[in-house]
C-alpha cells in the first residue's frame, strides 16, 4: 500500500510540471485540425551598426577614395565653373560637405556636370553616387523614376521672366505667346498645367539645355522664360542688360529642392539626409565653421552627442562620430553656405525666406541627434 501511494505521489509530481511548462507553450495548434506546429522564435531586427555595408555605396565610395557627384555647371550661385574653372555654388557645397563627412577632406569629390535629361540615367546606372542639382522633388520621381530624395536643401517655385517693354504684368498677358522652356523638366510641366487650368494659349519653345533655353530668349525667340525663380534670379545675371528684364511676382508652382539617390540603399540614403541635417542643426546650435572648436568643452548634451564628444550617432551611420564637426569645420553651416553663395554679398542676394530655421520663420527643421 505505501508502495502504491508513493508511486501514485510520484505520478501525481510528473502531471503538475507537465501542466506548468504547458503555461508559457512553444507550440501552438493549426486552426483547422488543432494539430501541434512549431512557432518559430521572432527574428531580431539588427541595429544600423550591425548592418553590413558590403553591400551599400558607402563602402565603394569609402573605398575608391572619393565622392562622384552629379551637379549642374551652367546654373550661378548653385552650381557652376568659377573665373579658375573650379566647381562652385550652393549644391557644390553640399556635395563637398558630404566629401568632408566621409573623408574629412570637401576636395575629396569628383563632379559630372549634367543637363536636365541626362540627370537620372546617371543615377539609375551608377554613374554618379548622388545627384546635388537643382532637383525638384516629386512623386513620380520618388517613384517610377526610382529615387529616394535626402532632405530639401532650398524650397523654390518656378516663375517667368519677360522684358521690362513688353508691359507684362501677369500670366493672362501672355495669351498667344512663344515662352521658352527646358524640356524634361518639372517647369514644362507646371507651365501646361497653370496655361491650361487658367485657358491661356501659348507656343512652347523647348530646349534640353538651359544654355540654349535662356540663349534662346535673349536672342528675341520668344517672349518669356520660365524656370524655378532662383534660377530666374542666376539667369538674369548673366543677360546683357540684366535690368531690362523682370520676374513676375506669380508663383506658378512649388519646387523642393534636394539631393537624390538610387532608391534600395538606406545605409547611404541615411548618409545623405543626416549631411544636410547637419548643416541645419548646427545654425540651430550657433555653431559655426568659425567659432566650432569653442564649442569642444561645452557641457550641453546635445552640443556633445552633436560633435561626437559622447555617443556613437557617427558610428550609427557608418561614419566617424565626429562626422558633423568635419562637415561644418570645413564647409559651415546651412546659413554661412547660404550667404557665401546666396546672400547680401552675391549678385543675387536672395532673402532667406523659407529657406530660414523654423525659430525664424523658416521651413528649415532638423531631427534631433540623439
Amino acid at each position: 500500500m505505501k508502495k502504491f501511494t508513493l508511486l501514485l505521489l510520484v505520478v501525481s509530481v510528473v502531471f503538475l510540471v507537465a501542466c506548468a511548462r504547458g503555461a508559457t507553450p512553444t507550440t501552438a495548434p493549426t486552426a483547422e485540425t488543432g494539430a501541434v506546429t512549431e512557432q518559430p522564435a521572432p527574428t531580431p531586427v539588427p541595429t544600423k551598426q550591425e548592418q553590413p555595408e558590403a553591400g551599400s555605396l558607402l563602402e565603394v565610395v569609402r573605398q575608391r577614395g572619393k565622392l562622384i557627384c552629379g551637379a549642374n555647371a551652367n546654373l550661378p550661385g548653385f552650381g557652376y565653373l568659377d573665373q579658375e574653372g573650379n566647381y562652385a555654388g550652393f549644391d557644390i557645397d553640399f556635395c563637398r560637405a558630404l566629401a568632408a563627412a566621409i573623408f574629412d577632406d570637401p576636395n575629396a569629390v569628383e563632379f559630372r556636370p549634367l543637363t536636365a535629361k541626362e540627370r537620372f540615367p546617371a543615377v539609375q546606372t551608377g554613374e554618379v553616387d548622388v545627384l546635388i542639382r537643382n532637383t525638384t522633388w516629386t512623386l513620380t520621381r520618388d517613384t517610377s523614376v526610382g529615387l529616394d530624395f535626402g532632405v530639401v536643401t532650398f524650397y523654390d517655385g518656378q516663375g517667368i521672366m519677360v522684358r521690362k517693354e513688353d508691359n507684362i504684368t501677369k500670366l493672362e498677358d501672355l495669351q498667344g505667346a512663344a515662352i521658352c522652356v527646358t524640356t524634361g523638366t518639372t517647369t514644362e510641366l507646371n507651365l501646361a498645367d497653370q496655361m491650361r487650368a487658367r485657358g491661356i494659349d501659348y507656343t512652347p519653345v523647348v530646349f534640353e539645355t538651359a544654355d540654349g533655353t535662356f540663349g534662346a530668349y535673349e536672342e528675341g525667340r520668344c517672349d518669356a522664360v520660365t524656370t524655378d525663380k532662383s534660377g530666374l534670379v542666376a539667369r538674369k545675371s548673366l543677360l546683357k542688360d540684366p535690368d531690362a528684364h523682370i520676374i513676375l511676382e506669380e508663383t506658378l508652382s512649388k519646387e523642393p529642392l534636394g539631393p537624390a539617390v538610387l532608391q534600395g540603399d538606406p545605409i547611404w540614403h541615411d548618409v545623405v539626409m543626416w549631411t544636410v541635417f547637419a548643416t541645419i542643426q548646427a545654425e540651430e546650435f550657433g555653431i559655426t565653421s568659425q567659432n566650432i572648436d569653442d564649442f569642444m568643452d561645452s557641457e550641453d548634451p546635445g552640443i556633445r552627442r552633436f560633435l561626437g564628444l559622447e555617443g556613437e550617432l557617427g558610428k550609427n551611420l557608418g561614419l566617424t562620430n565626429d562626422f558633423a564637426y568635419r562637415i561644418i569645420k570645413h564647409m559651415g553651416n546651412y546659413g554661412e553656405i547660404y550667404e557665401r553663395n546666396l546672400g547680401p554679398d552675391t549678385p543675387f542676394n536672395l532673402p532667406r525666406g523659407l529657406n530660414d530655421l523654423w525659430t525664424r520663420g523658416g521651413l528649415l527643421y532638423s531631427p534631433p541627434f540623439r
